[in-house]
């Protein structure tokens, strides 16, 4: 059963997937008006973090900078439908600027092994077709609580093409991220999901103290690894979507075996990615939930639905 309501729920993405774009993008701007009015989940945690990373803007400043993230948000889950159910050889033609792509390919010639970083940027979507026809690549994720909503996304991420295999985020999959890597393969994290207690360190971002994951740190340190950070971002204007790919090395410190030093220079790497436009970073997110232990301050996002 699991299997066919993946399967059904695939035919709708590729239902909507098929839609002109200016059709799209009218459905995501007015998705985004929706959740403004309604002040919906997205809404109310946007306005959480944005009151947390720039308190210094004044609220009608902030509400415009609100509209602008949720717009970007909705085009972006549009797209991903799109992307989700074309070939990955016709989505790819939408990049048309690469930047840093002999790094990427020094990388892939050198014995070591690499970890791509992709931070929540643009359309991560995309980032990992264009991976996919690089080289055979390991992908780690987490899990939907849905067995069905793990089902669709194997399903639309084995669109990808190439080589790809998708490792869940858990004991057994982290033995093999670093055996590919100790092997000389390459390996594909998101660098900015909240982790579990226990599997994190708590490190500045954008100011604020955020529980960071140091796995991306360990397995660099003990493979030895090179570390690069990879993000597709949108083109501003650009209609139907076009987008720039970004490649570059992650800041010095990330594989420390201090794990405290590693999450402060993957943070830093990571918020230097967002700044470059940061309407197109994941602010949906609650990023900030977890709280250091000894502050005994409560989750900024407790009293939300009050």
């Amino acid at each position: 059963m699991t299997e066919i309501v993946a399967a059904l729920l695939y035919a709708l993405a590729w239902a909507i997937g098929r839609l002109p774009w200016p059709l799209l993008r009218a459905l995501a701007d007015g998705m985004a008006r929706l959740w403004i009015t309604l002040d919906a989940r997205e809404a109310k945690v946007v306005r959480r973090n944005l009151a947390l990373v720039r308190p210094e803007m004044d609220i009608a400043a902030r509400e415009a900078l609100l509209a602008d993230i949720l717009r970007t948000t909705t085009r972006q889950a549009f797209e991903t439908l799109r992307l989700w159910t074309r070939p990955a050889s016709r989505n790819l033609a939408s990049i048309t600027e690469i930047h840093g792509e002999a790094l990427f390919d020094a990388a892939l010639n050198d014995a070591r092994g690499l970890i791509v970083a992709a931070p929540h940027m643009g359309n991560w979507e995309l980032l990992n077709q264009w991976l996919a026809k690089k080289t055979p690549l390991a992908i780690l994720y987490r899990p939907p609580e849905s067995a069905i909503g793990e089902a669709f996304l194997r399903r639309v991420r084995a669109n990808a093409g190439g080589d790809v295999e998708q490792v869940r985020a858990e004991a057994a999959g982290v033995r093999t991220l670093l055996k590919r890597l100790q092997k000389g393969g390459v390996v594909g994290i998101l660098p900015d999901q909240q982790p579990k207690v226990g599997e994190g360190e708590f490190a500045p971002f954008f100011g604020v103290q955020a529980l960071t994951m140091t796995l991306l740190g360990r397995l660099a340190n003990r493979s030895g690894a090179q570390v690069l950070l990879c993000w597709c971002q949108r083109i501003p204007g650009s209609s139907p979507p076009r987008f720039a790919l970004h490649i570059e090395a992650a800041p010095e410190g990330i594989a420390d075996a201090d794990p405290q030093c590693g999450v402060a220079a993957l943070n830093a790497g990571v918020e230097a990615v967002a700044s470059r436009d940061f309407a197109q970073y994941q602010w949906t997110y609650k990023r900030y939930g977890a709280r250091p232990p000894e502050s005994g301050e409560l989750s900024p996002y407790h009293d939300m639905y009050r």
